[in-house]
């Protein structure tokens, strides 16, 4: 089930504020006046939109996390449960929602490690009920901004299910199980919530 609508939690208010002044305006001023105010809450409802994804019925699939490009997939280091894996790095697009969403379906737990750039984001560390790891990285947006991150340690999410917000996106770190067959390659453009990204194999 949605935890908000299909605008953004962080778009209600500023959305919510800039309504109230446009009707003011437009009842105690005039038409005229309030079509900047009604223009900028249209802009408002692009920024912040967030659509309802179909998640597919694909089993022990990864679903992308993010709107986006994948820029690179290779093995690497993974820092959070300091093991090797198959890092996938994608980047945000800065016209896209700007919601993140779970890739799997599990538990949230909190990685025993860190990287050692003390500025670092905090990865999330996911568990499937078959073991699997995945660790999801949200790095900072184009100003600096934090991103905002809305499951806790201890809790269970839905595959798809939105985790996070990134104000005009950001770079997205995906730490995988080494055996995970990956189905992106770099340069694919892809949809939060419906395109899979790579399956998890099983022996």
């Amino acid at each position: 089930m949605s935890r908000y609508p299909v605008i953004a939690r962080e778009g209600m208010l500023p959305l919510l504020a800039t309504a109230l002044t446009a009707v003011l305006v437009l009842h105690f001023v005039g038409f005229y006046q309030s079509l900047v105010l009604w223009a900028a809450c249209l802009l408002l409802l692009v920024v912040f939109r967030d659509p309802e994804r179909e998640v597919p019925s694909v089993p022990q699939a990864v679903v992308c996390p993010a709107d986006g490009r994948i820029t690179s997939i290779g093995m690497a280091h993974d820092p959070y449960l300091n093991r090797p894996s198959i890092k996938v790095i994608m980047q945000m697009n800065p016209y896209g929602a700007y919601s993140t969403r779970s890739p799997v379906e599990g538990k949230v737990l909190e990685p025993p490690g860190n990287p050692d750039d003390p500025g670092a984001p905090h990865g999330v560390w996911l568990q499937t009920d078959e073991g699997d790891d995945v660790v999801l990285v949200m790095n900072r947006g184009p100003l600096n901004n934090a991103p905002r991150c809305y499951v806790r340690f201890g809790e269970r999410v839905g595959q798809g299910q939105r985790c996070g917000f990134i104000h005009m996106g950001a770079q997205i770190d995906l730490y995988l199980p080494e055996s995970c067959r990956t189905d992106v390659s770099p340069g694919d453009w892809v949809r939060s919530g419906s395109d899979v990204i790579g399956k998890l194999i099983h022996a």
